[in-house]
């Protein structure tokens, strides 16, 4: 295959499935993110504290999170992880490092590319 046939933007069919899957997690991960207590564990926080000119916010106190929030949780951090691993591991990549046309660029094109671009931050609720 010359370099002019290779076009590193003719993403397969299956890598565009599976970047609209990893992007759906995400989405899916952000909601529980959002509403979760800010420690895992039972905390019980800290005041703002302001020292030499810098300031670092406090915490309020928190019960941390059920084991069932947990449980989804890192359920859903291990879906996500083996989702981009399917990505970064599709053979189109090898593909685009042979025929040297640039594949840090075909990485975050897909992203943008029709049928895997990803959910809008304001869906996230809806997502969830």
């Amino acid at each position: 295959m010359s370099r002019a046939a290779f076009d590193r933007h003719d993403f397969p069919q299956d890598l565009l499935d599976a970047q609209r899957h990893l992007t759906a997690l995400y989405a899916q991960l952000h909601a529980p993110q959002a509403r979760l207590p800010w420690s895992r564990e039972a905390h019980p926080g800290w005041e703002e504290e302001k020292e030499r000119g810098r300031q670092r916010p406090g915490r309020p106190a928190t019960d941390g999170w059920t084991a069932d929030e947990a449980a989804e949780y890192d359920r859903l951090w291990a879906e996500l992880r083996t989702a981009a691993a399917v990505v970064d591991c599709h053979p189109h990549w090898g593909r685009c490092r042979e025929a040297g046309t640039g594949e840090l660029a075909a990485r975050q094109a897909l992203k943008h590319a029709d049928g895997a671009a990803p959910v809008a931050r304001d869906n996230v609720t809806a997502a969830a």
